[in-house]
């Protein structure tokens, strides 16, 4: 549980993340002015609506921030990281798997979801295991009782990530299957599996709808909504977006993640009987993960479930790993605890810690631009505008990673811009611009210092092993 916190700790990945900047940033404007934005802020575009739909995850960032320093980024990936280790390890047990099995299972799923951030977007990992392991567990038992969590769960959810409509999806597959499977039985069709209890439909679909309803209790209401698939699956950030993107099996963890699902397919291909949720969950997954990077654990969390009922010779009632005592489990999470705490006293201070900082954002180039008052507005990279909406407030951004802000038409004439397949002044936010702010080895620095009719136009003031900065004549 422990280890991928410890690897944290000593490598502090967590700094090197583009997003968290201004999750954080906003967070600290909520606690400021104690209210929800509701426009773009940090942003040249401050007219354009903008929905924080992570305002929960943001407030608690914030929280921490203010309580630890810096070192409340590595610390919070830290405990995310166990949680994941935590809730993958529960997802395993539910369907039955010896601890073995267990231990081994969300050991494959803390390898094969790479590149973990203190973002919201990991929350929603662990709110989907989460929710796995009740709708799993109310088909072993056929019991209602554990499924009225549900309804909580989305409250918190939708608070803190916009990836909750996934959720709500997976509990429409979960009623889909139900429904199959009562037909089925109406039919007296007998390969139905005998270890899938019945539930009684219409009470599912009742507290179905009240988690739907949950979702909406949010400051936002029913606005955030339209916000999902503008955010979360907007053309160009397929265009654009490198996670957005295929899997181009250039990465170890991607061949284990096909041989993960592979084999969970064929656990599922071997049994006699028919489970419709797993295979409509797997499948799904399946379908999505292997077409967005990013969503590669929507795969990973129904493959782990299928497998861990799949490995029923591994269960030997005398075997010391088939089951665990009363005492071991608050002595697992007591060790786990003091292995976490005694890891994060001794992460390094705030100075350190800045300069693991300046060696991926333009720190230092950001404090020229403070000592000498460059004027405004600020053109920047893409990747360092959630790091200046924090470390630079007090210039507002052209552009960052808030795809549901800025939308298609600005990021695509940004990106256009950028890489040189459009004129500058065809770009708005760069043809007022008055400082730049880019990367050392980009093509649009190399041409404003090389080519004669735009280096008479831009000068060169600042430059480092990083960062760039132009002024306009």
């Amino acid at each position: 549980f422990s280890a991928a916190a410890v690897y944290e700790a000593a490598h502090q990945s967590a700094l090197i993340s583009t997003d968290v900047w201004w999750h954080l940033r906003t967070g600290l404007w909520i606690l400021q002015y104690h209210a929800i934005p509701r426009t773009g802020l940090f942003s040249q575009y401050s007219d354009l609506p903008w929905i924080a739909s992570s305002w929960g995850y943001e407030v608690f960032l914030a929280a921490a921030y203010k309580l630890f320093g810096l070192r409340a980024i590595p610390i919070l990936l830290m405990g995310l990281k166990v949680a994941l280790a935590v809730v993958t390890f529960l997802l395993a047990r539910v369907g039955r798997a010896n601890v073995a099995t267990a231990v081994f299972l969300s050991a494959i799923a803390q390898y094969v979801i790479p590149n973990l951030q203190p973002v919201p977007a990991v929350l929603s990992i662990l709110f989907f295991g989460l929710e796995l392991v009740v709708l799993v567990q109310s088909r072993r038992s056929g019991e209602l009782r554990s499924l009225f969590w549900l309804p909580l769960l989305f409250v918190i959810w939708a608070n803190l990530h916009i990836q909750f409509v996934i959720g709500l999806l997976l509990f429409v597959l979960f009623l889909i299957a139900l429904f199959l499977e009562h037909a089925l039985r109406i039919a007296d069709v007998t390969f139905l599996s005998d270890r899938i209890l019945p539930l009684p439909l219409t009470k599912v679909g009742a507290i179905a709808g009240l988690s739907l309803l949950c979702a909406f209790a949010t400051p936002y209401t029913i606005h955030l909504f339209p916000d999902v698939v503008r955010g979360l699956y907007s053309s160009v950030s397929f265009q654009y977006g490198v996670e957005m993107r295929a899997m181009s099996f250039r990465r170890p963890q991607e061949f284990v993640l096909m041989l993960l699902v592979m084999a969970a397919f064929f656990a599922l291909g071997r049994r006699r009987s028919l489970e419709v949720f797993e295979l409509m969950a797997l499948v799904a997954g399946t379908a999505l993960a292997f077409r967005i990077q990013r969503d590669a654990w929507i795969a990973v969390l129904p493959a782990i479930a299928v497998l861990a009922n799949g490995f029923r010779w591994e269960r030997v009632g005398s075997d010391a790993w088939s089951s665990i005592s009363w005492w071991q489990k608050p002595l697992a999470a007591a060790l786990t605890t003091t292995i976490f705490i005694a890891t994060a006293l001794y992460l390094p201070g705030r100075r350190s810690l800045m300069n693991k900082i300046s060696e991926n954002f333009p720190a230092k180039a950001c404090d020229f631009i403070t000592k000498n008052h460059l004027p405004q507005p600020l053109f920047n990279t893409y990747s360092w505008g959630g790091f200046l909406t924090w470390y630079l407030p007090e210039y507002p951004v052209a552009v960052d990673s808030r795809v549901d802000l800025y939308g298609d038409e600005v990021l695509t004439s940004y990106f256009q811009v950028i890489t040189g397949k459009e004129r500058l002044e065809t770009d708005p936010s760069l043809a007022s611009a008055r400082t730049l702010l880019l990367e050392r080895q980009s093509g649009m620095a190399d041409a404003l210092i090389r080519l004669p009719m735009l280096s008479s136009q831009y000068r060169k003031l600042y430059s480092d092993d990083l960062a760039v900065v132009f002024v306009k004549q």
